[in-house]
Formats: C-alpha cells, structure tokens, sequence
C-alpha cells in the first residue's frame, strides 16, 4: 500500500471548477428571501428557516455541481468527458473577442464543448484521431495558458516516458 501526503494528489497537474460566477451565485442566494416571504404568513421563524435552508441549498448545489477541468494520469478530462492526450493536437488559449468568436460564430457544430457563461478563456484542442468524428475540443477556463501548458506537458511526459 502507497502512502500518500496528507491533502497532497498525485498525477493531476492541472485541476480547475468551472464554478459561476459572484454574480451568479448573489442572484441564486435571493431565492432565499423570495421562498422566506412565502412562509412569513405561516410563521416568521420558519420563514427565516425556510430561506436560509433555500439559499444555502441553491449556491451549495451550483458550486458542487460545477464542471471540472483536469489533466490528470495522460487524460484531458472536462466535465464527464475524457479523452487521452495522446490523441490531442497542439492546444490553443484564446481570451477576450478571439473567445467571444471561437464561442460563437467560430464555433465547429461538430466540436465537443463544455461552455461556461461568466468565464472569458477558451481553449480549443484539435483531436488528431483519424476514428473520432469530433474534430476539436473547445473548453472554458479561466487560465487558458495554464490549460494548454499542462496539456502540452502531458504530452511530452507521454512522449518520454523517463521524465
């Protein structure tokens, strides 16, 4: 049995959760107040209770379940989807009106994408396996050069396995 560092992981070198936005999250916790007004009548302590229960509930649920974006052990992994990085191109990060096109206009009806509305960094991954019909990956990020540093050192991690 491999002993591990207390809180430390292994294997992954780039971790992040597409959680929303501040924004996002205010405007989930004003459900709280709006679901306590409709218990005031009933009681003012269950309203307070009721509330407090919604609000948390709401941003609590919008946070875990959150996409992840990793590399992690030679994979790219965004959300659900994995995909080896072996099979990956050379990834690109693109921030500002490069991101608004490459999310909008510029976007490939038959690329694989995880979106995130509040987050500005895009990177897009041409896939190089001639068997997959999806030819690009397109990724929100808030880091997109992180991102594509720590898919390309994947990759030459795969392409030399003594390092």
């Amino acid at each position: 049995m491999q002993k591990r560092g207390c809180g430390i992981r292994t294997g992954i070198e780039y971790r992040e959760r597409l959680s929303p936005s501040l924004w996002a999250l205010v405007a989930a916790a004003v459900c709280g107040p709006m679901a306590a007004l409709v218990f005031s009548p009933i009681d003012t302590t269950v309203a307070l209770v009721v509330g407090l229960l919604v609000s948390v509930g709401i941003v609590s649920a919008l946070v875990a379940l959150s996409p992840v974006v990793e590399v992690r052990e030679g994979e790219l992994r965004a959300g659900r989807a994995h995909i080896p990085v072996e099979y990956l191109g050379v990834p690109a990060g693109v921030v500002a009106d490069d991101a608004r096109t490459a999310r909008g206009s510029g976007l490939d009806r038959r690329a694989w994408h995880l979106i995130r509305g509040g987050i500005d960094g895009i990177v897009t991954v041409p896939v190089t396996d001639p068997d997959d019909p999806t030819p690009l990956w397109v990724v929100s990020t808030r880091t997109p050069d992180r991102l594509v540093a720590a898919i390309q050192r994947a990759q030459v991690r795969l392409r030399t396995p003594g390092r």
